[in-house]
């Protein structure tokens, strides 16, 4: 089954930091779970280049707008290798394809009586391009700012509108269905409870600056940054061509986000696209924010996180395990360097990393490298292979739901079985007094491993590929299929190599 997933575009008036980092690992994540067995995945990402903001940042710095984004936009792109991630697609809204797409659905939505002419009246806040109610805001030395501090204007200009206050009702439906497209819960509660405390048309156009897309029959008006930036998600399969195999392949699309601008992906998205007779995201997962050893993180305190320098400090795959396993995907979390140490050494080099260089260690000693299947089993040998079936039902459900936290955790948990198991059974004494035992106890610690191996692929790519080929399955062979029962054929063993050395 086709799968569709995506990053928020990133904005281009910044350098990338953890939380970039943090959304796109996430989809990534998910985007490699679904690829197992699969191979219909697009995965999206790209960079937002318009705006008031962008606007002002190039004048500062004395340079066309465009030459300003480019530089920019490329520090995004790059990141993603950088983080073990693997996308199909990058998108740019200054690309040709974006701004046909976004002119297109401004149309679509003037053809569907959804956009009028008026004046826009009322509290603006440039940082976060948005428009504010008076009490969405508070005073602070008599000037009133958003919650968050963000200054905000008192602005007049002639504006479009669309008429989302005709969509409440159709939201909430939305939101009610089958499938409760707003994760997590907490989020969705936010959500509804917004659109039900009633919707006012929102303003889609800017006439005070000139830094984004012509509104289709008058070039007074750019439009506002939310239409063309959401608009991304249908650039990038090809709309305005609804009947093209790639749109009609992959929409609706699965869209992580932060948890900061949820309302413009939750509510005006929507909303856009069922005026526009198109079908509604399928999910819309709102993410936490992270803190730095307790504190928030700001360019002004001076501790925002350069994930360059962190994956250098740690590892990749280990600060990639570390943002997952830590805190419960939706919540917010600390990124305390003491946790990293902790978490790492405790799972991936103890728990994980040492089960597998002793167990094929002693293979390659022992069983002259090549472990066969045995149906001889004890009653605790049934034990377990029952908990590694309970483990896969409940993994495929966790990362359904994005739950990484206790997917993690679960096969953690299943690792500290097959180490308990090791330590009870003692295959290095069966080696004199019943080696067929010590063959059968290799053989189901050995399953634990290259299953878990597996299910961890999609959070540690790269070391989990290093653990599978030292058990000679290659990334092509990484597959779901039948990961709940026993290996039925030989299991042969290379010589291992220590995976994650431990953190001082």
């Amino acid at each position: 089954m086709s799968f569709y997933i995506t990053t928020p575009i990133y904005y281009t008036n910044d350098i990338p930091h953890i939380g970039h980092a943090y959304t796109t690992i996430a989809c990534d994540i998910r985007a490699r779970y679904n690829n197992i067995d699969n191979g219909e995945v697009l995965f999206l990402s790209g960079t937002d280049e318009h705006g008031q903001k962008v606007e002002k940042a190039a004048k500062d710095a004395n340079i066309d707008p465009k030459l300003f984004v480019d530089k920019l936009s490329i520090n995004f792109e790059k990141l993603i290798p950088s983080l073990g991630c693997e996308i199909n697609d990058f998108i740019r809204t200054t690309e040709t394809r974006h701004i046909k797409a976004a002119q297109a659905l401004w149309s679509k939505l003037v053809e569907n009586n959804q956009i009028y002419l008026s004046n826009y009246e009322g509290w603006y806040s440039v940082r976060d391009e948005a428009f504010y109610q008076e009490s969405e805001l508070q005073k602070v030395d008599g000037k009133f700012v958003t919650k968050d501090g963000s200054p905000v204007e008192w602005i007049k200009e002639e504006s479009y509108f669309f008429k989302l206050s005709e969509w409440q009702e159709k939201l909430l439906e939305y939101y009610e269905s089958y499938n409760r497209p707003i994760s997590p819960e907490s989020r969705r509660n936010e959500v509804i409870s917004f659109v039900k405390s009633g919707l006012k048309d929102l303003s889609i156009s800017r006439t005070t600056f000139k830094w984004g897309i012509p509104v289709p029959n008058n070039k007074d008006h750019v439009m506002y940054v939310w239409i063309d930036a959401l608009c991304n998600y249908l650039s990038a399969i090809g709309y305005p061509d609804t009947n093209s195999n790639k749109f009609k392949k992959y929409w609706p699309a699965f869209h992580v986000v932060g948890k900061d601008i949820l309302r413009f992906h939750a509510v005006y998205w929507p909303a856009f696209l069922m005026a526009a007779d198109l079908e509604p995201p399928l999910k819309i997962f709102a993410h936490g924010w992270w803190t730095n050893e307790g504190q928030k993180i700001s360019k002004s305190l001076g501790n925002v996180i350069d994930p360059y320098e962190i994956i250098n400090e740690y590892g990749l795959d280990q600060i990639r395990y570390f943002l997952f396993r830590e805190v419960p995907f939706g919540k917010d979390g600390n990124f305390s360097r003491n946790s990293i140490s902790t978490r790492v050494n405790a799972d991936l080099s103890n728990t994980y990393g040492n089960l597998i260089q002793r167990i094929a260690t002693f293979v390659v000693k022992n069983c002259d490298s090549k472990i066969t299947p045995s149906n001889n089993l004890t009653d605790k040998d049934r034990e377990l292979q029952e908990i590694i079936q309970n483990t896969v039902v409940n993994y495929h459900r966790e990362m359904g739901e994005m739950l990484f936290d206790l997917s993690l955790k679960n096969i953690m948990s299943l690792l500290n079985e097959a180490n308990a198991y090791v330590d009870s059974q003692a295959p290095w004494k069966l080696k004199t007094t019943d080696p067929e035992r010590m063959k059968v106890v290799l053989y189901i610690v050995l399953n634990i491993i290259i299953k878990s191996s597996i299910m961890l692929y999609p959070f540690i790519p790269q070391s989990a590929e290093k653990a599978l080929s030292f058990f000679n399955i290659s990334k092509d062979q990484i597959s779901f299929k039948d990961l709940e029962l026993l290996i039925l054929s030989d299991i042969t063993i290379n010589n291992p190599k220590p995976l994650f050395p431990r953190i001082d």
